[in-house]
């Protein structure tokens, strides 16, 4: 048990770190959850069928860990919503020019500014499908959703982010012209 654990925290560990990160948007706290999730899976790892990936029972494992975190907090539904924070986006080009990483961080800033209007169960999705690239199969595996049901929140919420898009983009366009 020992390798097969070694094995998947070192392949998943940066990945579920990431995932609690985004939804906690605290270092300490994400890294208190990332430890749950590996005291659960240490604790169910023989009940694992592998009906699944190991990478999506891992997400599975941390989406019910970040859930039952935010219900011991009062409110647990609104600090998912507040807890949201995308102005951590990280620029990838490893030598851009000053302008280019201003807009890049303005433009990071707006989809996370607008995947906070967003509901929980699209930000999830959002979350795993386009930042850890989960397929559909994987995410609905990993929410212990239909197919459907992941496609289906997957299309508002995008629905819902160009939605925001464009309004927050037309607001800085009446900006510069009153400006």
């Amino acid at each position: 048990m020992d390798s097969v654990f070694d094995e998947i925290y070192r392949k998943y560990h940066q990945d579920v770190f990431q995932f609690l990160f985004y939804m906690v948007k605290n270092k300490e706290h994400a890294e208190d959850l990332v430890q749950e999730v590996y005291i659960r899976v240490l604790k169910s790892y023989e009940r694992f069928e592998g009906k699944s990936s190991e990478k999506t029972w891992l997400f599975s494992i941390a989406r019910n860990v970040a859930i039952d975190s935010f219900r011991k907090e009062k409110g647990w539904k609104q600090k998912i919503l507040e807890k949201f924070d995308w102005s951590t986006g990280q620029v990838k080009d490893d030598c851009p020019i000053p302008e280019e990483i201003a807009v890049q961080n303005e433009e990071i800033q707006l989809i996370y500014k607008c995947l906070d209007r967003c509901t929980v169960d699209q930000r999830m999705v959002i979350i795993m499908r386009y930042i850890h690239e989960l397929s559909i199969v994987e995410t609905a595996e990993a929410l212990q959703w239909t197919e459907s049901k992941v496609k289906t929140t997957q299309h508002r919420a995008l629905k819902v982010l160009k939605k925001y898009m464009e309004e927050n983009i037309g607001k800085e366009e009446m900006d510069i012209e009153e400006a």
